[in-house]
């Protein structure tokens, strides 16, 4: 079937964008203050990011830091969605079978979650030497939206975030980035943002950090949203701590791929891990 008239009845969804200073190494700190930002909440909304490693800003101490899939963050992640009744998500060191991973957990209100492990370890942070990659993509399906989870630095390598438009579907509607992203390259992600929007047509959340880190390298959070034709949403203020909530239209969503639908003519090709 063609995609080129589809339409559906898709609800909105409605993402609270949380950008937030992290503590260093301190998880106790970071979930209480996590705790007290999230009890303020008076929109309701359907999803709560948070950035990459949340609960411990982003420290190669993966010995003392990280977790299994039982640990307090887990758990502490399963009681804020039941209490706000909305999906959260965000990353956080885990050990399992031996090996590390930088991993995006996606904890739905009802305790079920899924999860994907960064694929691109950052080399320059010594990441890739304590860490394991991951070796498969994660696209989950919530309230009817197919949401493709990426970490921070895979925003560099487009072949692994390409959409695909197959039997009349696409593979995604929204991307979303959490991350960790300094200030001093800053250039990089506000010119690649709007271009993974648009080459996929799909919406792209970013939810970054703001403050300086144990190593002393400064976060401008610059949180923001962008359409699926690459325009410009909504934005957190840069440098300071913020909530921002943002709703996504199905309706724009396929206005843009019916008026325009590059999907039918994209590549196809495997990646090969």
């Amino acid at each position: 079937m063609s995609g080129s008239n589809k339409t559906t009845n898709m609800a909105d969804l409605k993402i609270t964008l949380l950008q937030t200073d992290i503590a260093w190494e301190d998880k106790i700190k970071n979930l209480q203050s996590l705790s007290h930002k999230l009890s303020g909440l008076k929109n309701k909304q359907d999803v709560i990011l948070l950035p990459e490693m949340f609960n411990t800003g982003f420290s190669m101490n993966v010995n003392t830091l990280s977790e299994t899939m039982e640990g307090p963050t887990l758990i502490w992640m399963k009681n804020t969605a039941k209490t706000t009744n909305s999906a959260i998500a965000g990353s956080l060191l885990i050990h399992e079978n031996k090996h590390f991973y930088n991993r995006f957990v996606w904890m739905n209100p009802n305790a079920t979650y899924a999860y994907y492990d960064k694929r691109h370890l950052f080399s320059m942070a010594g990441e890739d030497r304590v860490m394991s990659p991951g070796k498969k993509k994660k696209i989950i399906q919530y309230k009817d939206w197919k949401i493709n989870l990426q970490v921070c630095y895979d925003l560099r390598f487009p072949v692994w975030s390409k959409n695909n438009f197959n039997n009349g579907e696409h593979d995604y509607d929204v991307m979303i980035f959490i991350a960790n992203w300094p200030e001093v390259r800053n250039q990089a992600y506000k010119k690649l943002l709007p271009a993974r929007a648009i080459e996929n047509q799909a919406y792209v959340v970013w939810v970054n950090r703001v403050g300086v880190d144990g190593n002393g390298v400064n976060h401008l959070g610059d949180s923001v949203v962008y359409g699926p034709d690459g325009n410009f949403i909504d934005q957190a203020k840069s440098g300071e701590e913020a909530i921002l909530l943002v709703g996504l239209s199905k309706k724009e969503l396929d206005e843009v791929r019916n008026k325009f639908h590059v999907g039918r003519d994209w590549d196809t090709f495997e990646v090969n891990l």
